[in-house]
């Protein structure tokens, strides 16, 4: 198996950027989710409504990219802002109807529930299935689970439920404690980055799969992870 896809998320819940390379720390992949939209409240911009999350809508019209000091936002319209820049913080304010600021993570991480989050081509192909002709033949895009690493493997079903109790050594240096399943939400379903509107995949997980979808890690040994890398899994 190997490493098809990386991405990272400047801003939480905000579109992201496809990579070649990155480095992953204790915290996970270096800029992912280290900023968030805010409200008055303090409740961070999300697609669901939690008690440190709010369903923002109109998020997935912003992109986010990484930049030294703090991200770029792009708006719609092709405008770009830092993401400490005021005149940022109004103009998404703006697009979203709401008064928000962005904000980099404090004591407590922006992640949902872990640092890496990881799905198989595998269990896509599994989803897939049984979505059956709900589907109508369509693809299942893994941008829209958003995770950090998409791992090619040959067949179908979820072997990265079976990860969890071992390490997952990915190229040279990076090793992964995988530790659990993940929960999804309607963010799935949701359009995003090219992917259409659908209403048939959070369904189809609540019927056959608990609701969940990929696995999160914690990082047991921090390094550099690069499209193509090979991975290793193996029983501690």
């Amino acid at each position: 198996m190997k490493v098809a896809e990386i991405r990272r998320y400047p801003v939480k819940s905000l579109l992201g950027e496809t990579v070649s390379a990155a480095d992953v720390g204790e915290r996970g992949i270096t800029g992912d989710r280290l900023w968030a939209v805010r409200d008055p409240d303090g409740k961070f911009g999300s697609g669901k409504d939690t008690r440190r999350f709010r369903r923002m809508p109109g998020l997935f019209a912003l992109r986010a990219h990484t930049a030294r000091q703090a991200p770029i936002v792009e708006l719609p319209d092709g405008r770009r802002f830092a993401a400490d820049d005021p005149d940022g913080h109004r103009a998404v304010s703006e697009l979203l109807t709401r008064t928000v600021t962005l904000t980099p993570e404090d004591a407590v991480p922006h992640h949902d529930e872990g640092p890496v989050s990881l799905i198989t081509t595998a269990a896509l192909r599994r989803l897939t299935e049984l979505a059956g002709a709900e589907t109508n033949g369509r693809e299942i895009d893994p941008l829209r689970f958003r995770a950090n690493l998409l791992i090619d493997l040959p067949g179908t079903g979820f072997p990265e439920e079976d990860w969890p109790g071992g390490l997952l050594r990915i190229g040279p240096q990076l090793v992964l404690r995988p530790v659990r399943k993940l929960t999804r939400c309607v963010m799935i379903d949701m359009a995003q980055d090219g992917a259409a509107r659908r209403n048939d995949l959070l369904k189809t997980l609540a019927r056959h799969h608990s609701l969940t979808f990929g696995v999160f890690a914690t990082v047991e040994q921090p390094g550099r992870v690069t499209l193509g890398d090979t991975c290793s899994w193996e029983k501690t």
